[in-house]
């Protein structure tokens, strides 16, 4: 039985990975925003198996909440065997073209408030000499593309970070786990036009658990998106800054 720490646990991503958990009759912690979404996703997981539930209301890329929250996690659990990062949002590239706020907003969500937070939980894990560390990223961060570098920049640091982190924490048996997913249909890309690539949370949960359980260090999900991307980043740059992706 371990003690799982799911941090944006209302995102569809997130609840489906905590079913898996809860079938295992681990002890989770839920984070997020909405505290009713919290309330029914507490209830739903105590009937799939956890044997215990417990959660808190926040906005996490409020990273001065950051400390305080990892100290309350600590109390109530003792200590945190796993923790999966599934928060983020996916911004609009033109309105972050026009005005550098939203630039900022967008790489303190999904870059720097998850820094703050793998700080803290990094040097807790370090301690312990044990752990998982898993942390969404995102195939977007492999190469800038006109239609989404903003949040590429952010998912691109993020994962050399994380990268960083493998390093430094592996003497310590410390599992760092970057998660690529590609295109997903869930709430955030509801107005996405959806193709043969589009899959469900569902799927990307399943690839999640089991790279968490086979201690990978970097999963593309589905897995044909390696591939996409080794292509896409061989493309030499003069003919790639003419492309429209």
């Amino acid at each position: 039985m371990s003690n799982i720490l799911i941090l944006g646990a209302t995102s569809a991503i997130a609840k489906y990975t905590t079913r898996l958990f809860a079938a295992d009759e681990h002890n989770l912690f839920l984070v997020a925003r909405n505290k009713d979404k919290l309330a029914s996703i507490k209830q739903d997981m105590l009937v799939r198996g956890a044997s215990s539930v417990n959660y808190e209301s926040l906005d996490l890329s409020d990273d001065t909440q950051h400390a305080n929250l990892i100290q309350q996690v600590t109390d109530t659990m003792e200590s945190i065997d796993i923790v999966l990062v599934a928060y983020g949002t996916l911004g609009v590239q033109k309105e972050s073209e026009k005005n550098y706020e939203n630039t900022l907003k967008e790489l303190q969500v999904n870059c720097l408030s998850v820094i703050s937070l793998l700080t803290i939980l990094a040097n807790q894990f370090e301690q312990q000499k044990s752990g998982t560390i898993a942390v969404i990223s995102s195939p977007s961060g492999d190469r800038g593309r006109q239609s989404n570098y903003v949040y590429g920049t952010a998912k691109g640091a993020l994962t050399i970070f994380l990268q960083g982190l493998r390093n430094r924490l592996a003497k310590s048996k410390v599992h760092v786990l970057t998660v690529k997913p590609g295109f997903v249909d869930t709430p955030m890309t509801k107005d996405f036009k959806k193709g043969l690539l589009w899959v469900s949370p569902e799927v990307i949960s399943k690839g999640i658990y089991t790279a968490i359980k086979k201690k990978r260090e970097v999963t593309y999900l589905p897995f044909f998106w390696r591939y996409i991307m080794i292509i896409i980043k061989s493309i030499p740059e003069k003919i790639f800054k003419h492309l429209k992706l």
